[in-house]
């Protein structure tokens, strides 16, 4: 018998075995997810086949499937790398292997004007050459863009300019012309058209057209135009409602590249950063920057916390968002004729009605009186609030209170520096303002109260960083001081899709061809207006050499509740006008960005990101990442103790020949700052020149932090190069 069981064993365990494989194998099929395999650079031979070293990558991983039917896209014009259905056991198998650089899921990203150019000192009248600006093709990576608006009408155009290798796929009933020369899309909807708003919106804010007499229902009413008005546009829509996809967005940077962009404006992003060879955008940008493309991308909308930035690479230029002179104010009056002033843009006349004031939590039938004081959705009965105003303890209230189809609503708004556009007549009070209203409602018998349609005053506090601004510091490489730069972000009027909704709501039928809209997604392509107006003047200089225009001739900054307020506003605030003429720039070089990353990953990765034979640097060499030659200068010390920080840097000569500058530093902290030499002087243009900031101080407190500035002056005592000096202190 022990016999018979041990032959009916040696049979069964590897039918038992096989069984369990198929089954592993049937459990990974179900559970395969899309990721991006990453490559790096596109090798030299011209012989290479992209997509048949993809697949055969697959190949020698992929189980139960074939290769060509898990691939879901070949990258292959400007980086290599594909997107694939992977189990996680494949997944592991690629990250192993000696020719991948990363293995990441594929995640979906969120998209993070009349008034705001002048605002900057950037008038229409301003110095610009046309012929120059209509070869400058700024690459919109958004949600596609609504060709039939005025803002992309191309009269007074003439033909691409010859550098331009694109297309118009824009999918049907979609026509390019001499503005939108080119078109893509790579989202389920197959089309380049705009349903969503965002993407007319930053194309229009970038390189729109002058469009007189623009304003939102009588509002802000002006010329809306973006900061290269002759300038071309290639949109690449990757998004939906429900957001960006990383493969998407990856796929838009290869094709883009290679149609000969000038630049690249992205305002997408994730709400948590991370490591340069898993993030789409970082990789996207590395490749657009090695062809002499500057990505510019919005810092994020998740402030104002601190480390919420979520753009940290070294060769994006990362935009923060703040305020414009001109603020969206709405008021309600009290039936006891008190008057409140709130936020809001409210395109609704008064008709100086009053109606019954009503709070949530005594608006409903279906919810507790908790949910219902906030105005949640679902909670408003619509026979309560019909003909009357609702009190809502939150500042979205306004979607239900539309939805339940009352007359109105005044809200509670923690933040008051951002209107939003509101679908019926309705106001945000600050917390002391809606105090008020709330113990009018409470106290009177009969309480009313009506709405006005909103006005325009001016801001004299403006620019300040707007609350909702991701902050740094930069949690993925501190050394880099991020954002790098903050610009024009609320209440922004430029083009928008007369088929999106008009507000957040979705019960709301109006429809617009100019909106207000506001985020860091508004303020990024005002950066990337002024990027294309720096390349407009100086056709040959490299992306770090924009980006450092750009930050170094910012306007200081001091208003933020941030502290440091550089991790609000990086340098500073957009100058375009100075932009063009900044004396002196960081310059960076992909050898450099190259050197950087050795401090971060293995020199087989390097080459493979590299495409050639680079080696990175050993011991003393190595260097740190705080010895990127960048325009800002940030570091972190250990708290209570003594410190030295040396800060090595290079500049190169753009203005006069024949110039000389004194070194100065600006700081109210008590840290001793020097810079060796104290004078650099130049004999001729692009001569550059080495110097050293040392910072030493002690007993830093965890958690505390050092801001200076180092300003590089002329003769005439004027400060032509500013950067911004940051020291914090961390626990050891």
């Amino acid at each position: 018998m022990a016999k018979h069981g041990a032959l009916l064993y040696s049979y069964a365990f590897p039918i038992l075995a096989l069984a369990m494989s198929l089954l592993c194998t049937a459990i990974d099929e179900e559970d395969r997810k899309v990721h991006i395999v990453y490559l790096g650079s596109l090798p030299s031979d011209e012989l290479y086949s992209p997509l048949s070293h993809q697949l055969g990558i697959l190949e020698r991983v992929v189980q139960g499937s074939s290769a060509a039917n898990v691939l879901v896209r070949s990258y292959g014009r400007s980086l290599n790398g594909f997107a694939a259905k992977l189990t996680n056991r494949e997944r592991q198998k690629l990250a192993n292997m000696k020719e991948v650089v990363s293995v990441f899921p594929s995640t979906t990203f969120q998209l993070h004007t009349t008034r705001s150019w002048d605002f900057m000192g950037f008038s229409e009248s301003i110095s610009r050459s046309k012929m120059v600006e209509s070869n400058v093709v700024m690459a919109v990576i958004d949600s596609g863009i609504w060709p039939e608006s005025d803002s992309f009408k191309d009269d007074g155009f003439g033909p691409p300019p010859k550098t331009w290798k694109g297309a118009c796929q824009g999918g049907q009933n979609f026509t390019c012309n001499n503005k939108i020369i080119g078109a893509r899309f790579y989202t389920s909807e197959e089309s380049a058209r705009d349903e969503i708003g965002h993407g007319s919106h930053t194309a229009s804010t970038a390189a729109g057209n002058a469009v007189k007499d623009v304003s939102f229902y009588g509002l802000a009413r002006g010329t809306a135009r973006g900061g290269v008005p002759a300038g071309r546009i290639a949109a690449y829509n990757v998004c939906t409602n429900q957001g960006c996809s990383s493969v998407d967005i990856l796929a838009a940077f290869d094709d883009c590249v290679d149609d000969g962009v000038s630049l690249i404006t992205i305002s997408i992003g994730r709400t948590v950063a991370t490591s340069f060879e898993t993030d789409p955008i970082a990789i996207g940008a590395f490749h657009a920057m090695k062809k002499g493309i500057l990505t510019v991308q919005s810092a994020g909308n998740s402030g104002p916390g601190n480390g919420t930035v979520s753009s940290g690479a070294p060769w994006i230029l990362t935009v923060a968002a703040s305020s414009i002179d001109r603020k969206f104010i709405t008021k309600a009056v009290l039936g006891n004729e008190t008057n409140l002033v709130g936020i809001s843009v409210n395109s609704f006349e008064s008709n100086e009605s009053s109606y019954p004031l009503i709070y949530g939590k005594n608006a409903s039938k279906q919810c507790s009186e908790f949910l219902a004081r906030y105005c949640l959705e679902g909670c408003l009965d619509p026979d309560l609030v019909k003909e009357k105003i609702v009190l809502c303890d939150w500042s979205g209230g306004y979607v239900e209170a539309d939805r339940a189809g009352a007359k109105g609503a005044i809200l509670s708004n923690s933040r008051d520096d951002v209107a939003s556009v509101v679908p019926l007549s309705a106001t945000g009070l600050n917390n002391r303002e809606y105090a008020v209203a709330k113990s009018y409602q409470n106290s009177t018998r009969n309480p009313r109260a009506k709405i006005l349609k909103s006005e325009i005053i001016k801001d004299p506090a403006a620019p300040c960083v707007a609350s909702f601004s991701s902050r740094g510091p930069n949690r993925i490489v501190p050394e880099i001081l991020k954002p790098d730069i903050t610009g024009p972000g609320i209440d922004i009027v430029a083009a928008y899709s007369p088929n999106a909704s008009v507000s957040a709501s979705p019960y709301d039928e109006r429809h617009v061809k100019y909106n207000v809209l506001s985020g860091t997604s508004m303020s990024c392509p005002h950066a990337a207006g002024v990027a294309a107006y720096v390349k407009e003047f100086h056709t040959d200089w490299s992306p770090a050499a924009i980006k450092s225009a750009i930050m170094t001739t910012a306007w200081p900054m001091n208003d933020t509740s941030t502290s440091p307020g550089e991790f609000a506003y990086g340098s500073g605030h957009l100058n375009p006008v100075r932009a063009i003429n900044p004396g002196l720039v960081y310059e960076a070089s992909e050898e450099d960005y190259m050197k950087f990353l050795c401090m971060m990953l293995d020199e087989e990765k390097i080459r493979l990101i590299s495409g050639d034979k680079s080696t990175c640097p050993t011991g003393s060499d190595k260097g740190s990442p705080k010895d990127l030659n960048y325009p800002s200068m940030a570091a972190n010390v250990t708290s209570m103790n003594l410190f030295t920080i040396n800060f090595h840097r290079r500049v190169k000569n753009v203005g006069l020949a024949n110039s000389n500058y004194k070194a100065l530093i600006s700081t109210n902290s008590k840290v001793d700052i020097k810079v060796v030499p104290e004078v650099l002087s130049f004999k001729s243009l692009n001569e550059e020149k080495n110097f050293t900031v040392t910072v030493d101080g002690r007993d830093m407190p965890e958690g505390s932090h050092v801001s200076a500035s180092l300003c590089w002056y002329d003769g005439s005592h004027n400060c032509i190069v500013r950067s911004p000096i940051v020291i914090s202190s961390v626990s050891a």
